[in-house]
């Protein structure tokens, strides 16, 4: 069993001959095959979803060892998170445990549905559980910050809570990673409350979430093509600028060999390591926003959640953006799982006929949609793949 590229092996090795390796991973990274998972370091491996990365580790081809699925993709992405598995690990095979760099929209969209399924523990930070245990909303986003379409479309992504009810942990005290020996999670706050990164010392590889970005997250086309460049956390969802910029200083100091993030293709060797320190030693102008509403005042958060907001922050700017965007908006919703009106009106349906209470016996909450928290493990039997899209809204 092994890992599909995206091209023949013997142009694969051409191109290595003539690029550097982070370039023939941007090549890999977004050719057409995009449901296969592609290797990052040994036993790590990494699936693009569309604009966001799911990571795998474990070694490929071990039928029967443990392996540990990091953050869950968009909405829709259960199926793909599942074939990709199927192909590393073996058909029918479950993770020992899901850990979540954190816990946006973008990071958790098959996260019920697979652990419902596959029955395994979700592991996040303690200051990142009140976000995926129905206790609080994120801070909302800044959509004046980045200047890009992805920025301004940011007012409409979702940020309410989920609740994963017993399937939700929090990471051992101690560092480890359950199910990854000789991993450990590190704090890397900023872009949510309990962000954190993985890293492994043997080998010094970083699963680093959004911590910072190998692509320009502001921007539609640089989302969507995934240009290979690094970026700071995406702007449009970090709450806490100073919390962020000693985060990215703390990776940068690590001098990671190689590194797979949230959003953008892994990169690895000095051009990483290069690209980190500059990022850390110009954070201010290069990461922080220029403007907006947490550029200098964080959002305030504890252990239950959101405690304080900054004063919003609204331009006629702001507003003359927000329309020119909203087209687009609209246009590209289903890339972010929207679900069809004839799908709605099956999902529904069925919800409607669910039980009120969840498999153990926690009250259910609403996803906004008329869908319950606590129905989607009926409605991933009854719609199969297709459930998978009303996931976490």
């Amino acid at each position: 069993m092994h890992i599909e590229l995206l091209a023949p092996v013997p142009l694969l090795q051409v191109l290595a001959s003539h690029v550097r390796g982070d370039m023939l991973d941007s090549v890999i990274h977004r050719e057409r095959n995009a449901d296969a998972p592609k290797y990052v370091a040994p036993e790590l491996s990494y699936l693009c979803d569309r604009i966001v990365n799911v990571c795998f580790i474990g070694a490929p081809g071990e039928s029967g060892r443990s392996w540990v699925l990091v953050d869950c993709g968009l909405p829709g992405s259960a199926s793909k998170i599942r074939n990709a598995a199927s192909t590393l690990f073996g058909e029918g095979s479950r993770p020992a445990a899901i850990v979540l760099t954190h816990g946006h929209f973008d990071h958790i969209g098959a996260v019920h549905t697979l652990a419902h399924e596959w029955d395994v523990p979700v592991y996040a930070h303690e200051l990142e559980l009140p976000y995926l245990t129905g206790q609080s909303s994120y801070p909302p986003p800044d959509p004046l910050v980045g200047g890009g379409a992805m920025s301004v479309m940011s007012a409409l992504f979702p940020r309410r809570p989920i609740d994963l009810g017993r399937h939700a942990h929090e990471l051992p005290a101690d560092g480890s990673v359950p199910g990854a020996p000789g991993w450990r999670w590190i704090p890397t706050p900023g872009h949510s409350p309990g962000h954190i990164s993985l890293v492994r010392d043997s080998d010094r590889t970083v699963v680093a979430g959004d911590a910072f970005t190998t692509t320009k997250q502001e921007s539609l086309v640089a989302a969507l093509t995934q240009r290979a460049e690094i970026h700071g956390p995406p702007m449009y969802f970090t709450p806490d600028w100073d919390r962020a910029r000693a985060s990215l200083i703390h990776l940068a100091g690590y001098a990671p060999a190689a590194a797979i993030t949230g959003h953008g293709p892994p990169m690895r060797g000095e051009r990483l390591q290069e690209g980190l320190r500059n990022l850390a030693s110009h954070f201010d102008v290069w990461a922080r926003p220029a403007h907006g509403r947490y550029r200098d005042h964080p959002a305030l958060t504890d252990g239950s959640g959101v405690v304080d907001l900054p004063p919003l922050q609204v331009s006629t700017r702001t507003v003359v953006l927000g329309g020119l965007a909203l087209g687009a908006a609209i246009a590209i919703a289903t890339s972010f799982g929207r679900s069809d009106d004839d799908e709605r009106r099956r999902t529904d349906e069925i919800a409607r006929l669910s039980p009120e209470k969840s498999d153990d016996g926690a009250t259910d909450t609403s996803d906004g949609d008329g869908t319950r928290a606590g129905d989607v493990s009926l409605l991933a039997r009854t719609l199969n793949e297709s459930v998978s899209e009303v996931d976490a809204r």
